[in-house]
């Protein structure tokens, strides 16, 4: 197969690391693999595991960015692609447009993928123009039914996430040079029973509630670990965190981390990893590294991560915004540290093998 993914950069991310996943799977075994996006500090792994790149600015939110609907629908029709796949909102638009008036005998055949709970509206329901729309959960496909009637169910495909379990061993623990320089920089970790929360700066990540059950905990020996950055454009809100844990005299019960490229090293010295969005995860991949490396996961039993919980320990789950149970749960698992199963369906290989799936099933499918 010759296949095609839209996005609009290549830089950092969830969709840009599933992106160069399944390219390097789709070189690995011989298919031919392009992808168009505005660049990236990943376009040069993207090029050396056997994929072209074409740097266009596709995914600029603007309307002059329309003007290369008739440049990709030129491009599309000199290179004769099997599959179009669009994974995000503006260069599906650019896509969509370009594909439509294409010959329908001809044209590649269209896959979209919706990575996450997009704002219900016309523009975002570009997503389900599909001729199979593969959802990341089955929060995300129950979603996708609820708001876009237009988008039948029998069109939709659940493909779950994935980690490699090569990657995040259970059991795995860093090196100890690793561990040492680690409580060198933050001291106050040193000795200390680790709670987690990973991810961005953002308001949407539950730090204030992160806050709350470190203070009911109210135990010394217990430090929470806040691993993530913030946005230039966030940074205010990290101030309002900082000042809040502060206030609340945690200052030395709480770790900002910053930016890291050792997330699972983080994870894997953790006593337990929350989850604490305030709103629903399409799915929540932190979670599942934390669980495939063994560490158990307390997290608000919705969306992705509800599902990955439900799944693969139940005993993690807490109702949405319930701090006070939140606390007594990783209290438990503080106390008892409970087992995390070994093995976990969740795999790289289980979403790469089902995308191509997707797309061989839809290249067998009679065209419209």
């Amino acid at each position: 197969m010759k296949v095609v993914q839209l996005l609009p950069e290549l830089d950092s991310g969830g969709v840009e690391r599933g992106t160069l996943e399944l390219a390097r799977h789709l070189a690995t075994h011989g298919h031919e693999s392009i992808v168009i996006s505005g660049g990236g500090r990943m376009v040069d792994t993207l090029e050396y595991e056997g994929s072209r790149h074409l740097a266009w600015p596709i995914g600029r939110k603007r309307l002059t960015t329309l003007r290369m609907v008739p440049k990709l629908r030129k491009w599309l029709e000199e290179e004769k692609p099997d599959i179009l796949h669009l994974r995000s909102r503006v260069p599906a638009w650019v896509a969509w447009l370009a594909w439509r008036k294409m010959d329908p005998q001809t044209r590649p055949r269209l896959v979209t993928t919706v990575h996450g709970f997009n704002s219900v509206n016309r523009w975002s329901e570009i997503m389900t123009c599909g001729e199979r729309v593969i959802c990341v959960s089955d929060s995300i496909r129950q979603f996708v039914i609820d708001h876009y009637p237009r988008a039948r169910p029998d069109k939709l495909r659940v493909i779950h996430r994935g980690v490699d379990p090569v990657d995040y061993p259970h059991g795995w623990q860093p090196p100890e040079d690793w561990r040492k320089k680690f409580e060198t920089d933050f001291p106050d970790t040193r000795g200390k029973k680790l709670v987690t929360l990973p991810g961005r700066i953002t308001r949407l990540k539950g730090h204030e509630d992160f806050l709350k059950i470190l203070g009911s905990l109210n135990d010394p020996q217990i430090h929470g670990v806040i691993a993530g950055g913030a946005h230039p454009r966030k940074q205010a809100y990290l101030a309002e965190i900082q000042a809040l844990a502060d206030a609340s005299g945690l200052h030395r019960q709480v770790t900002f981390t910053g930016n890291r490229s050792d997330l699972k090293n983080i994870l894997a010295i953790s006593d337990v990893v929350l989850s604490l969005t305030s709103q629903p995860e399409s799915f929540g991949r932190t979670t599942l590294e934390a669980l495939s490396l063994g560490v158990p996961v307390a997290g608000y039993d919705h969306g992705g991560v509800g599902e990955q919980l439900e799944e693969l320990f139940p005993a993690g789950k807490i109702p949405p915004r319930d701090t006070a149970k939140a606390s007594s749960v990783v209290r438990s698992f503080l106390d008892h540290r409970p087992q995390v199963p070994a093995s976990h369906p969740f795999t790289l290989q289980r979403m790469l093998d089902q995308t191509v799936g997707v797309y061989q099933e839809l290249l067998a499918t009679p065209r419209p």
